[in-house]
């Protein structure tokens, strides 16, 4: 998959992340554990209609799954989820160690 590709791919997570409501729901639900809304609205401060919409666009882009208990749906986070957006970052952190592997090429012919 091509940069354009990639970042096509981790583009929706990305966006889902822009919202700082959803970063923390998000990151209660990698600390906390698994959850429901009302617990989750408990522990940050939106309704819970809101929780409840940004759990949909979470899921909808793959960062969190959900079970049902009886008449409540317990949430956590999918790992999975973050794959496309690691691979995003992935290449930058591989372009850094390109640069640095041509620094060092460099630095020995300029002394060798």
């Amino acid at each position: 998959m091509g940069t354009y590709g990639s970042l096509r791919a981790a583009g929706p997570v990305l966006d889902a992340l822009g919202d700082p409501t959803r970063r923390v729901i998000l990151e209660t639900l990698r600390t906390d554990g698994p959850s429901s809304v009302g617990a989750l609205a408990e522990l940050v401060p939106v309704s819970r209609p809101a929780i409840s919409q940004h759990l949909k666009v979470l899921g909808a882009v793959g960062l969190v799954q959900h079970e049902s208990r009886g008449t409540r749906n317990i949430y956590r986070v999918d790992r999975a989820g973050l794959d496309e957006l690691r691979d995003w970052l992935d290449q930058f952190w591989g372009d850094a160690l390109q640069a640095y592997a041509e620094h060092v090429r460099r630095t020995e012919e300029e002394r060798g």
